[in-house]
């Protein structure tokens, strides 16, 4: 039964890929990797393109490191809360939620950053890569149980083998995932980091959006 489950994730994963639209590469001093940006958060896909666009993301930083848990990049939070309070007249702006059902904390995915807010929603300039951790049935049960939410079997197969955060699951939107590149995900999120989880030496990326002829190419190699 589990090979099943784990023959059918895969194939499930490669069906995915193949019908995307869109692919991003983040090109950073430690490597380059290749994310697939999810249509089924097709708000949250053109909203990154568009900011990829304007170069919101050259030049950026990993610039919170969380071992074993998340690569964060972008615009830190206090950057952002710090500048909403020095200029109240801009209002406070926030992306509206994106968060879909079978759109999991696995490791590898694309997920967009968020403060507190009620309503989830993500920040504009901030963005985080998951790395996690494997997980034992008693700890997808514990989450289960303060979640009040139950996996299916496959997303806790994948769980239990891949890794990731599940009991981030619907509180941050999921946008895309990683398909090539992910030791240079793991290479990032090993880097040292100070007290407050910050790089010793910085971790720069600039994001280049794929071209639809290479994207195609991407999508025939999965």
């Amino acid at each position: 039964m589990k090979i099943l489950i784990v023959v059918l994730s895969f194939v499930l994963t490669t069906i995915t890929v193949k019908s995307q639209s869109a692919f991003v590469r983040f090109e950073t001093n430690k490597g380059n990797i290749t994310v697939m940006l999810y249509d089924k958060t097709p708000k949250h896909r053109d909203m990154f393109l568009k900011s990829v666009k304007q170069g919101l993301y050259k030049n950026a930083e990993f610039n919170r490191v969380i071992k074993a848990f998340v690569s964060q990049g972008g615009e830190l939070d206090d950057t952002i809360l710090n500048r909403e309070k020095r200029h109240p007249e801009l209002g406070t702006k926030r992306f509206p939620a994106e968060i879909k059902p079978g759109v999991f904390h696995k490791k590898g995915t694309l997920g967009a950053g968020r403060d507190d807010n009620p309503e989830k929603a993500s920040y504009f300039s901030q963005l985080y890569f998951v790395v996690g951790k494997v997980q034992t049935d008693a700890q997808l049960d514990a989450v289960e149980l303060k979640k009040k939410k139950k996996f299916s079997a496959a997303e806790r197969e994948i769980y239990k083998t891949i890794g990731g955060t599940p009991h981030l699951d619907g509180d941050y939107t999921i946008f895309g995932e990683i398909v090539a590149g992910m030791d240079v995900a793991d290479a990032i999120n090993a880097v040292a980091t100070n007290k407050d989880d910050v790089p010793l030496s910085p971790v720069v990326f600039n994001v280049v959006v794929i071209s639809k002829k290479d994207a195609l190419k991407i999508r025939k190699t999965m």
